[in-house]
């Protein structure tokens, strides 16, 4: 196999895994969760079930995401057998990727053939977005690596990272950590309806802390005030980044990202509010929702381990 057709192979497994984790959020928006009833790995006992539309939403997601395993499957043989370019960094990637799926999909099984707690339901959505996070990070690696292949040693791309404090990559993963918190609470309130339960934005209830309402609104309410908090320690990455980075650095370009896409998941999280109650327009307002977030925390996994020299040569 060649760099090119290794990277090609990443790619495809990338493209798919993200098409993996947006079926599942059509799944949850579109309330077919028991759109194939208990039956797993079957729809309602059948191999190809009746229509309606929740088993098809249902069994359209349990189809992709099997051909997708088969991908994932694939990437992790190629990188074991072939060792490309002889560096742990790749197999680290691929190997989280089929972790992530394998544990997600033990979880989808489980929570149709036994009645999962919202908690736990919502962890679901989170390791989706890890095994997505671990096959863009494949690419991305295998683009770097073919982009550089047969260039000489001299101008190749430097090792990211060596350059930066050690501070930078504990900020880095603190952010990460805390982006996950954030992104695990929105499931929760997305499992548990309390998405309704603050009308207007950025107030909630017209209030700036609402007095009344019971957990729905605190949950709802917290995952707003949890998002601000998210801007302001990622301005305070981007301005750290900046003080112990080149402008041009992978470093740099990855932090500006990171604020410009936080920007935009709290502006999504408005344009969501909005349309809460017109469920046609509500199903493609979460999808974007959930493209900003899952990208979001992908660039901070990367920013994460690109401000450390993590890896062995």
């Amino acid at each position: 196999m060649t760099l090119q057709k290794y990277k090609w192979l990443t790619l495809l497994t990338c493209i798919g895994m993200f098409v993996v984790l947006i079926a599942g959020v059509l799944v949850t928006n579109t309330e077919s969760q028991a759109g194939c009833g208990t039956d797993w790995p079957l729809c309602n006992g059948k191999f190809i079930p009746a229509y309606t539309l929740e088993s098809m939403v249902e069994y359209s997601h349990r189809m992709v995401s099997g051909a997708v395993g088969l991908l994932v499957g694939a990437s992790f043989l190629a990188t074991v057998l072939w060792k490309p370019a002889k560096r742990k960094e790749p197999l680290w990637y691929v190997s989280g990727s089929l972790f992530f799926t394998i544990l997600q999909a033990a979880l989808g099984a489980m929570a149709v053939v036994w009645q999962q707690s919202k908690a736990v339901l919502a962890l679901h959505f989170g390791i989706s977005m890890f095994a997505f996070t671990c096959t863009w990070l494949h690419y991305g690696w295998a683009a770097r690596a073919a982009s550089e292949h047969g260039k000489s040693p001299a101008v190749r791309t430097s090792r990211p990272g060596q350059s930066l404090s050690r501070s930078v990559f504990w900020f880095s993963l603190v952010t990460v950590i805390y982006c996950y918190g954030v992104v695990y609470l929105g499931a929760y309130i997305r499992h548990t309806g309390s998405g309704g339960a603050c009308a207007g934005w950025p107030l909630c209830n017209g209030e700036v802390i609402p007095s009344a309402g019971g957990q729905a609104v605190a949950i709802a309410f917290a995952h707003r005030a949890a998002a601000l908090l998210l801007l302001a320690v990622t301005a305070a990455l981007v301005f750290y980044v900046r003080r112990r980075a080149d402008a041009g650095s992978d470093a740099m370009r990855s932090a500006r990202l990171a604020i410009v896409l936080v920007c935009l998941q709290i502006l999504s999280g408005g344009l969501l509010v909005s349309t809460i109650g017109d469920h046609n327009l509500y199903v493609f307002t979460g999808l974007l929702h959930t493209i900003i977030i899952s990208a979001l925390f992908s660039v901070l996994c990367q920013l994460t381990l690109r401000t450390r020299n993590f890896f062995d040569s």
